[in-house]
């Protein structure tokens, strides 16, 4: 089972940002591809970002694209998302992933692979 855990959420107003970060104890999970989906009350999950390993090749949905941006640092074991120019609608629960790219994209991670979840919720 992968042994994530996600920080960094909180409140933020509309244009403004937010750090979220992903950490684990098991460095072996970082060569899979990591990354955040997020679900909001009443709403599907929705894939946000994804990065590779090796390459370190990144996938945005296209509601964030130009907004967030997705990194890792494999030394630290550590994926991060910056949210810039936050909207009413990102807000979220934030949940990372180690996963197959395209299950983090389709948000259909199960959930052994995913850690509990930071909220964010942006007023406008």
């Amino acid at each position: 089972q992968v042994q994530l855990v996600e920080s960094g959420g909180g409140s933020a107003q509309a244009g403004g940002s937010l750090t979220l970060s992903c950490g684990t104890s098991e460095s072996t999970y970082m060569r899979q591809c990591m990354g955040w989906f997020r679900q909001a009350p009443g709403k599907e999950r929705e894939g946000v970002a994804s990065i590779r390993p090796a390459t370190g090749a990144t996938d945005y949905a296209d509601s964030v694209k130009g907004r967030f941006t997705i990194s890792r640092d494999d030394a630290k074991n550590m994926v991060y998302l910056q949210m810039d120019s936050l909207k009413p609608e990102d807000t979220a629960m934030y949940y990372c992933a180690a996963d197959a790219c395209t299950s983090i994209m389709r948000a259909t991670v199960r959930e052994a692979y995913r850690g509990q979840g930071t909220q964010v919720t942006v007023s406008s």
